[in-house]
């Protein structure tokens, strides 16, 4: 489906997000007037290993968000955006509070590291989740990866590409559904800056999300704001996103322009 769409709360386009590819803890209407009492645990250490870098130790942990009295929740992963290069893990505001958990994450950042550090540390952490997030009260199998810009684009390839998952022997499948927003579908800007090349060239290799489409992926929700107003081509590489999934008859792929 390609719907061009009014703006949106994002509580209220997440919600219908999640209800449109994954079953919730309760439906929607429950979730929006609901306010569970909530608890957070931080600065999660989620990366392992006896090598870890300093800088490693400092970037890669996450805070979970999670409601203290419920059981078999939903959760998102959250990434958050800045180019792949700043920018710090928080829990949306539109998600506090609705029933659900969150997990938002810190990654490296360029240029103190290079491609593929950053899709590493997003696969550890969503592994992380799925081996740990029980132990707070939710459900495995309810988990959905999400993320704004560089974290859209972090969304996709650890859920369309298989192998970052595998190494820590999860089945990317098992993600209940991924939800970028604004994210990117060619190769990133930063990891082409990274090897000589423009910012205005588009590329299409194996660190961008439209070399690995499948149609058994996950269920995906594409979302982007007004292609009039959206940063150069994003509005684009996200309807051709959609377009070539249809073409491989992924059968759950959704593209929301958000209007104005």
């Amino acid at each position: 489906m390609l719907t061009r769409i009014r703006l949106f709360p994002l509580a209220i386009l997440s919600l219908s997000a999640l209800t449109s590819i994954g079953p919730l803890h309760a439906d929607a209407n429950e979730l929006l007037v609901s306010e569970p009492p909530y608890q957070t645990r931080e600065d999660i250490l989620y990366r392992e290993g006896d090598d870890l870098t300093e800088y490693m130790q400092e970037r890669c942990r996450l805070d979970v968000y999670y409601p203290a009295d419920v059981k078999q929740f939903s959760t998102v992963v959250w990434f958050h955006g800045g180019g792949l290069k700043g920018g710090n893990r928080s829990v949306p505001k539109g998600l506090e509070n609705k029933g659900i958990a969150v997990v938002a994450v810190n990654y490296r950042l360029h240029p103190k590291v290079q491609s593929p550090a950053y899709i590493e540390d997003a696969a550890a952490a969503v592994a992380w989740t799925f081996k740990n997030i029980e132990k707070y009260g939710g459900s495995s199998e309810r988990i959905f990866v999400s993320g704004h810009s560089a974290g859209g684009y972090l969304t996709s390839m650890i859920g369309l590409d298989k192998s970052w998952l595998a190494a820590h022997d999860i089945d990317a499948d098992k993600i209940a559904g991924l939800i970028p927003y604004s994210g990117h579908t060619i190769t990133h800007f930063t990891v082409r800056a990274e090897r000589g090349i423009d910012g205005n060239q588009p590329i299409i290799d194996d660190m961008a999300p439209l070399f690995h489409l499948r149609n058994d992926a996950p269920p995906l929700l594409l979302i982007t704001g007004d292609r009039e107003l959206e940063m150069l081509g994003r509005y684009e590489e996200n309807a051709y996103m959609w377009r070539m999934m249809q073409v491989v008859k992924h059968p759950d792929t959704t593209l929301y322009e958000l209007d104005g």
